[in-house]
């Protein structure tokens, strides 16, 4: 094989790795939820205590493999275990295209995703030019000679090992969910514009003369009359449309457990919400920091919800303090909303005016210092 086309080879390859890589670096947690629905599927739930773990180490290797392969260093090594991972990813693809059990495979994080069949023919794809350099492993050279490779390669590990250190405290660098800064809440509730809905047929089971008969609401039996004994009626999809909200499953309860989801994000002026999925992070919550965005809240009557998944915690903690409204939220929509735990979303109506880590508490203050003092 011609040396200029191993070489496009490699770098396609290797760049392929170092994006996929860094895509899912910058949200290791996202990476570990999807690893957790494979799980699930499986039935092996067992694993879910280990799927961030697995996730950081998967994001690091994959950079590391792509510098590897574009550096052309030990080829021997990482074309087995660049091979390796292909099949590895291509059944997880394949299992998803054919399954239909999984909506994304999540192979380049929430930025970019893929449907479970493109995510499988890229693989095929990749896997057809892996093969390539594997088998011609033994000729691909590298130019750099020793150290350079082991410093740059040490370098990637600790670059990507300290990117998904700061993004796991304080949230992703891009930000590629719904909840981002800037978006409207109540227009992502809504399905995308120029969207189709699905076509939907009713269909009627009525019994008669023993024998179980199915029909819609336009092909009536012409004999139809007391003697159809009525079973069920259902709605079959004929057509599949794509009025799928960005956002389908956001919703709030109060403490008496109505929903007041419209109530709360329609609200006009400035609102801080505190997503707190659970509360085991409770030492931010008894910074001093925090008791001073508290009454800055409190001295600009600027509204205070604590969104959680853990009701009784969060009312052990705030039910003392007559401004702040605690929320009941789905634990799994917490964690896309918010994937540092807690995280402030500060509001001006329904937009997103701001989103930062609990750890952020400066930046926080900060924020609300600039607000004016609401009505």
């Amino acid at each position: 094989m011609p040396k200029i086309l191993m070489k496009i080879i490699q770098w396609v390859v290797g760049l392929l790795f170092i994006f996929s890589g860094l895509v899912k670096a910058n949200d290791p947690l996202g990476l570990s939820y999807k690893m957790q629905e494979f799980f699930s599927a499986w039935h092996i739930q067992s694993l879910n205590d280990y799927t961030l773990m697995l996730a950081y180490a998967m994001n690091i290797f994959e950079v590391l493999a792509g510098v590897a392969v574009i550096l052309g260093w030990r080829m021997k090594l990482f074309s087995w275990l660049l091979l390796l991972l292909i099949l590895f990813f291509s059944f997880l693809t394949g299992y998803a295209a054919y399954s239909g059990k999984i909506k994304t495979c999540g192979c380049f994080g929430d930025c970019l995703p893929l449907t479970p069949v493109a995510s499988f023919l890229k693989d095929v794809a990749l896997l057809l030019l892996i093969i390539l350099l594997f088998k011609y492993r033994s000729k691909i050279k590298s130019s750099i000679t020793r150290p350079a490779p082991w410093i740059i390669l040490m370098l990637v590990v600790m670059g990507t090992s300290l990117l998904q250190s700061f993004v796991l405290k304080h949230l992703p660098i891009v930000d590629c969910l719904p909840y981002k800064k800037g978006n409207n809440l109540a227009e992502q509730m809504k399905p995308p514009p120029g969207s189709v809905p699905d076509s939907i047929s009713i269909t009627f089971q009525y019994k008669r003369n023993g024998q179980m008969i199915e029909f819609d609401a336009d092909h009536f039996p012409a004999d139809f009359d007391s003697t159809y004994e009525y079973v069920n009626r259902f709605d079959k999809v004929i057509r599949k449309g794509n009025a799928i909200p960005p956002i389908v499953d956001f919703s709030l309860h109060d403490t008496s457990g109505t929903d007041v989801t419209q109530q709360t994000i329609s609200q006009n002026g400035y609102t801080m919400w505190l997503f707190a999925k659970d509360f085991s992070n409770r030492q931010i919550l008894d910074d001093s920091d925090f008791i001073t965005i508290l009454n800055r809240l409190k001295e600009k009557h600027i509204p205070f919800y604590i969104i959680t998944a853990d009701m009784q915690t969060a009312l052990k903690i705030f039910g003392h303090l007559p401004f702040a409204t605690i929320l009941q939220c789905d634990g799994t929509v917490i964690k896309t909303a918010a994937r540092v735990n807690p995280t402030f979303f500060l509001m001006n109506d329904s937009i997103i005016k701001a989103k930062i880590g609990g750890h952020d508490l400066d930046k926080v203050l900060l924020k609300i210092t600039t607000l004016p003092i609401q009505n």
